[in-house]
C-alpha cells in the first residue's frame, strides 16, 4: 500500500468516525479510536501501523501540549491555585502511589500462592500515571455546554485538569529512564534534569519577549500566510530543539505556547493552530486504536469490565473525598469527582510511551486501552445524569438546591410582567438600567456567585441560578415574566432556554443575543421571538458615523439605519411620529403610536380581537396596563379602562383607530 492509499484510508476512515460520533452526540475522539480498531491489524487489517504514519500522529500530542501552554498563564494560575496544586497535585500523586503499592500487594499475594506476578513497578507507574489523567476534550466541552465552567464545581475541575496536564511534562522525560537500573535512572533523571533547566530557563528567560517582538515583526507584514508559517516554524522548532536535547517533543511545544500565551496574539494563535491540532491529533488517536486487539478482551471481558469500574470509582471517590478536605460542600465534591472519574488523552500517551519501552507488558496494553475507551464512553452520561446521582448521595445539595430555589421564587414573588434576564455580563446590567429607568421589574439568572454577590449588595434583582433549567425559570417567575433575555452569546444555552420556554410559557417573547446571524434560522425555528446580532448593530453603528462623518445630514443617517432596523427586526417596524419629523416622503411609513382609553373608554372588558385592528390594518405590538404592567397581548387578552395600547400603522390608519378608541 502506497502512502497515498494509506492516507486516503485514513481520512476515509476519520470523516466517517466523526459523522457517526456527531450523530450519535459523542466527542469525535472515541470516533477516531473506534475506527482505529476497525481498520487495524487485529481487525479488518486494512491498514498496518507504519513508522511514518506514528511519527506523523505524534505531532498530534506536539500541537496538543502547544494548546495546554497557551492556557498556562500566572494569572490564570493563581486565581486557580487550590484546585492546581492542592487538589489537582493530590489527585495524581495518590493515584501513582495508589497504583504502585496496589502493585507491590500483588506482588505479595502470589508469591504466597507460590506464583509470580509479572508487572513491576515501574509499568505499575506508568499504568498509575496513564489512570491518573482525566479527559481535557470531553469534560470541557460537555462543561461549557452545560454552562457550568464558572460554577463552583466547575472551577475545580479546571484546576485539577489543569494540574493533569502539567504533570504530563514531567511524566514524559520520566517514563523512558525507568527502564534502567536505580542508579542509571537517578544519573539519567539528573541529566535530564540539568538539560531542562538549561533549555527552560534560556527559553524563559526574555524568551517572552523576544516572542513578542518576533511576532510583532510578523505580524507587520500583514500576512496571513506568513504568520502561519511562522506559528508552525516555531511550535515545531521548539520542539526539535527539547527532543535533541534529550527531552521531549511535547515539552518544547508546551514551552512555545507558555511564550505566546503572555502576548497579545495569543487567541489569534488559538485559532490558527485549531485545525492543526485536531486533525494531527485524530490522526494519534487512530494509531492508538489501531494498536487496541479485541481477541483478548474477548477471552478476559471479566479483566475489561474490572479495569473499566474500579479505576472509574476510586477516582471518583479519590477526587471527591480531596475536595472535600478543601473544605468544599458535598454536592461540589461529588460532581467534582463525577466529572473527573474517567481516563484521559494523555493517559494514552503515557500507555504507549510506557509499552514503547517495555516497561508495560503486552498483554496488558489492549486490555487497558479498552478500559480507558469505556470510561470515556460513560463520561457523557455520567455528567448528564450527575445531578440525579448527586441529588440522591447527598441530602444537603438537595437541600442548597431548594433554598436556591427558594431565594429566586423568593425576589420573584411579587414580580408580574417583569423581563427575566438570563446573564448578567456587560449586556445583561446595561439592559437592567434601561429597564430600572422605564421603572419595568426585571429577574437576573447568573452563574457567577461573585457577581451575584456584589450586584445583590448593591440592591440589584440578581440572584444565582442556571437559566438553562427549567426549575429556575419557573422560580424566576417565567409564566407571569413579560419577556425572556438571553443576553450572553452561546446557542447552545440558548436553544435549551428557547425549548422550556416554549414548552412551559409559549406566549412569553424570547429575545436572544448572539455574535452574528450565522444560527438565526436555528433560533428562530426553535422559537425566538427575535435575534440580535452584535455584528449586524455594530456594523449600523459603524456606517451611521461614516455616513455622519463623509457629510450625510444627520437626520437623514438617523432615518437610513432605522430602515436597516426596520428591514432587520419584525418588532421594530415603525417609529412614534414627532414634530421635527420630515413628513413629504413618509406618508406610507409604517408608524408606531401610543393610545391611552379614556376612564368612561366603552371598549373597557373587549378582547382584543373584538377591536378588530387587524382589519384596519393595524398592529398591536405591546399593551401598558394603567398600573405600569407593561404584557405582549394575544387575541384573547381583555383591555380595561386606562390601558395604554402601542399600535403599528401607517398614518391614517393610526389617526382613524385613535378616533375611535377614543370615544
Amino acid at each position: 500500500m502506497t502512502s497515498l492509499d494509506l492516507a486516503l484510508l485514513y481520512l476515509v476512515a476519520a470523516v466517517l468516525g466523526v459523522v457517526a460520533c456527531r450523530s450519535l452526540k459523542l466527542p469525535p475522539m472515541l470516533g477516531y479510536l473506534v475506527v482505529g480498531v476497525v481498520i487495524g491489524p487485529n481487525a479488518l487489517a486494512v491498514a498496518q501501523d507504519s513508522a511514518s504514519i506514528s511519527y506523523l500522529a505524534e505531532f498530534g500530542v506536539v500541537f496538543l501540549m502547544f494548546s495546554i501552554g497557551l492556557d498556562f498563564n500566572l494569572p490564570k494560575l493563581r486565581a486557580l491555585k487550590t484546585a492546581v496544586f492542592g487538589i489537582g497535585m493530590a489527585q495524581v500523586a495518590i493515584t501513582v502511589a495508589g497504583a504502585i503499592v496496589g502493585n507491590a500487594l500483588l506482588i505479595y499475594a502470589f508469591a504466597m500462592l507460590g506464583r509470580a506476578w509479572e508487572m513491576q513497578w515501574q509499568g505499575a507507574l506508568v499504568l498509575g500515571a496513564a489512570m491518573a489523567m482525566s479527559s481535557t476534550a470531553i469534560v470541557v466541552k460537555l462543561m461549557a455546554e452545560r454552562l457550568e465552567v464558572e460554577s463552583p464545581h466547575g472551577k475545580l475541575v479546571m484546576g485539577v485538569l489543569l494540574f493533569q496536564d502539567l504533570a504530563v511534562v514531567p511524566l514524559l522525560v520520566l517514563i523512558p529512564a525507568l527502564n534502567s537500573g536505580a542508579e542509571e535512572m537517578a544519573n539519567a533523571l539528573a541529566i535530564a534534569a540539568a538539560k531542562a533547566t538549561v533549555v527552560l530557563g534560556l527559553l524563559l528567560y526574555g524568551g517572552q519577549k523576544a516572542m513578542r517582538w518576533w511576532l510583532t515583526l510578523v505580524a507587520r507584514r500583514k500576512s496571513e500566510e506568513l504568520f502561519m508559517l511562522n506559528l508552525l516554524l516555531v511550535t515545531l522548532g521548539l520542539a526539535w530543539l527539547t527532543e535533541h536535547a534529550g527531552l521531549s517533543l511535547a515539552l518544547g511545544a508546551f514551552v512555545a505556547g507558555m511564550l505566546i500565551s503572555e502576548t497579545e496574539y495569543r487567541h489569534q494563535v488559538e485559532t490558527d493552530i485549531r485545525p492543526f491540532h485536531d486533525v494531527l491529533l485524530g490522526l494519534f488517536f487512530i494509531t492508538i486504536g489501531m494498536k487496541l486487539d479485541w481477541r483478548p478482551l474477548v477471552d478476559h471481558w471479566w479483566l475489561v469490565i474490572l479495569l473499566t469500574a474500579l479505576p472509574v470509582v476510586a477516582k471518583f471517590v479519590l477526587t471527591a473525598g480531596l475536595v472535600r478536605l478543601f473544605r468544599q460542600p458535598p454536592g461540589v465534591a461529588l460532581r467534582t469527582g463525577l466529572y473527573l472519574a474517567q481516563a484521559g488523552e494523555f493517559g494514552f500517551v503515557l500507555l504507549t510511551l510506557g509499552a514503547q519501552h517495555n516497561l508495560v507488558a503486552p498483554q496488558w496494553v489492549s486490555p487497558v486501552l479498552a478500559s480507558m475507551v469505556l470510561s470515556m464512553l460513560a463520561t457523557p452520561i455520567l455528567i448528564m445524569y450527575s445531578n440525579r446521582i448527586v441529588m440522591k448521595l447527598s441530602s444537603s445539595d438537595w437541600l442548597m438546591q431548594s433554598v436556591q430555589l427558594t431565594t429566586i421564587a423568593k425576589k420573584s414573588i411579587k414580580a408580574e410582567a417583569h423581563v427575566i434576564i438570563c446573564g448578567y455580563g456587560r449586556s445583561g446590567q446595561n439592559l437592567a438600567r434601561l429597564l430600572e429607568g422605564e421603572h419595568i421589574p426585571y429577574m437576573a439568572l447568573d452563574l457567577d456567585p461573585d457577581r451575584v454577590r456584589q450586584a445583590a449588595a448593591a440592591g440589584q434583582s440578581v440572584v444565582f441560578g442556571d437559566a438553562a433549567k427549567v426549575q429556575s425559570l419557573m422560580a424566576a417567575g417565567l409564566a407571569r415574566a413579560s419577556a425572556v433575555v438571553v443576553s450572553y452569546h452561546d446557542t447552545p444555552s440558548a436553544l435549551k432556554i428557547l425549548d422550556l420556554v416554549r414548552a412551559h410559557a409559549p406566549k412569553v417573547p424570547v429575545i436572544v443575543r448572539t455574535i452574528d446571524d450565522s444560527d438565526l434560522e436555528r433560533l428562530k425555528t426553535a422559537g425566538a421571538t427575535e435575534v440580535v446580532p452584535e455584528a449586524i448593530e455594530g456594523s449600523l453603528m459603524l456606517a451611521s458615523h461614516a455616513l455622519a462623518l463623509v457629510g450625510v445630514p444627520m437626520r437623514r443617517v438617523i432615518r437610513i439605519t432605522r430602515d436597516a432596523r426596520d428591514q432587520r427586526y419584525g418588532l421594530l417596524r415603525g417609529y412614534f411620529h414627532g414634530a421635527d419629523d420630515d413628513t413629504s416622503d413618509d406618508a406610507e411609513q409604517e408608524r408606531l403610536r401610543s393610545v391611552t382609553l379614556p376612564s368612561a373608554s366603552a371598549l373597557d372588558g373587549q378582547a382584543v380581537s373584538e377591536l378588530l385592528l387587524a382589519q384596519q390594518g393595524l398592529g398591536l405590538v405591546s399593551l401598558r396596563r394603567a398600573n405600569g404592567a407593561v404584557l405582549v397581548p394575544d387575541d384573547a387578552t381583555r383591555v380595561a379602562a386606562g390601558d395604554t395600547l402601542v399600535l403599528s400603522g401607517t398614518p391614517e390608519a393610526l389617526a382613524l383607530a385613535e378616533e375611535r378608541l377614543m370615544r
